[in-house]
């Protein structure tokens, strides 16, 4: 345990779990998609739903997707933000199979066309994991680094991941392998010790049997 599990995150209350862990869900979702969200359609499950309006649980999410972080005095108007930058969202409930009660499904639509989908849940104190990215299983904390590979299931795949970053000396902190089937949709989820360099990423888009690739960059955009 360490001093932040204690006191908690620096944050725009009321909630860690529903407001400072809705706004790094969104911001995450914006970072995924890598551009600005042009529209987000946010699916709310469990206690989200239940009591996530009273928390600003609704504001918090857009706030994220717009690129705000939790300690930002704007999250209470988000709605207006919003609406000034042309971001288009909606809200309905939903029922997820085995989600953490504070969970989100975002389908989100970037300002050039880059569709995304993604499920992820509050665990408390600010702590967020996404679970699923583009209906595969994902399970990343958002604390590092994160490439998310989808590709087709067949031998080779792994190692040209891992041959790029050993080329480009990025160190794998974690790393996890998810299929829906043999032969079917594959994910690689590589949380990394450091930034990986742009032009890794479009080597492996480049790729037969790569699907996409998603990266989650830690750095602050410009």
């Amino acid at each position: 345990m360490n001093l932040f599990d204690i006191v908690g995150p620096v944050m725009v209350g009321p909630s860690s779990s529903h407001t400072a862990g809705a706004v790094r869900i969104g911001r995450i979702g914006w970072r995924l998609l890598n551009e600005p969200v042009a529209k987000a359609e946010i699916y709310l499950h469990g206690s989200f739903l239940a009591t996530g309006k009273g928390h600003g649980t609704d504001r918090a999410l857009v706030a994220g997707l717009l690129g705000l972080t939790a300690d930002d005095g704007r999250i209470p108007d988000s709605f207006a933000l919003a609406k000034e930058r042309g971001m288009e969202y909606s809200f309905a409930g939903i029922e997820l199979r085995d989600a953490h009660p504070n969970s989100v499904l975002m389908k989100l639509t970037g300002a050039k066309g880059r569709r995304l989908e993604v499920i992820a849940a509050s665990l408390g104190g600010g702590r967020i994991r996404v679970c699923e990215i583009d209906g595969l299983e994902a399970n990343f904390c958002g604390d590092y680094p994160t490439l998310i590979v989808r590709n087709q299931d067949q031998p080779g795949h792994v190692a040209e991941v891992t041959s790029m970053l050993s080329h480009k000396s990025v160190n794998i902190a974690t790393m996890q392998l998810y299929r829906d089937k043999r032969g079917g949709s594959a994910v690689l989820v590589v949380e990394c010790d450091k930034e990986v360099p742009k032009e890794g990423i479009r080597w492996l888009e480049k790729l037969e049997g790569i699907y996409k690739v998603t990266y989650l960059s830690l750095e602050e955009k410009q």
